[in-house]
């Protein structure tokens, strides 16, 4: 009971501000560590030479990943609300309209989801999306570039970084009313 009075009360405007902030701080704060691994992974035959300032479809990943979460995780009209505020502010970021912002982001959740077909796991098809979207198939052995797919044991890899950009909505709740 005590617990529950002590939460901290959210507007939706101001949900929609931390989980964005929190989102892009992440993901530009261990961008260059996330390069480093990838650059480097004893995986790939050849360097992937990502540059640190490709972050763009790292990001996208991580947003569109989380935002698919804000749907499974509220009501339809909710997430639907909370993911207008998103993109509206996404928008103003990279300084496009919100319809086109909606539309990548759209995108990227769509790609993810053909990437990772059939599977329904998030993880796994954030990994394989940051695999396609960098093209990380061209420094691959051979066997794995002719079968047109990831080294297991580098995706497994990358499993383990994406997991870490997925919103931990239960532990949010456990100190945030909205």
């Amino acid at each position: 009971m005590l617990k529950t009075l002590l939460k901290r009360k959210l507007s939706d405007d101001q949900l929609a501000n931390t989980f964005l902030n929190v989102l892009m701080e992440s993901t530009e704060l261990s961008f260059d560590d996330i390069v480093d691994g990838i650059n480097e992974d004893v995986a790939f035959v050849a360097h992937p030479d990502i540059k640190k300032e490709d972050i763009e479809h790292f990001q996208f990943v991580v947003l569109a990943a989380n935002i698919s979460l804000v749907q499974s995780t509220f009501g339809a009209i909710h997430a639907t609300q909370l993911e207008r505020m998103v993109v509206r502010k996404l928008a103003g970021i990279y300084d496009s309209s919100v319809e086109e912002m909606s539309v990548k982001l759209k995108g990227y959740q769509s790609f993810i989801n053909r990437v990772n077909h059939p599977s329904k796991n998030l993880i796994y098809g954030m990994s394989k999306a940051v695999f396609a979207k960098y093209e990380l198939h061209n420094f691959q052995d051979e066997y794995f570039k002719s079968l047109a797919a990831p080294n297991p044991l580098f995706i497994k890899r990358l499993n383990e970084v994406s997991e870490l950009f997925l919103w931990d909505w239960d532990a949010f709740f456990s100190k945030h009313k909205i």
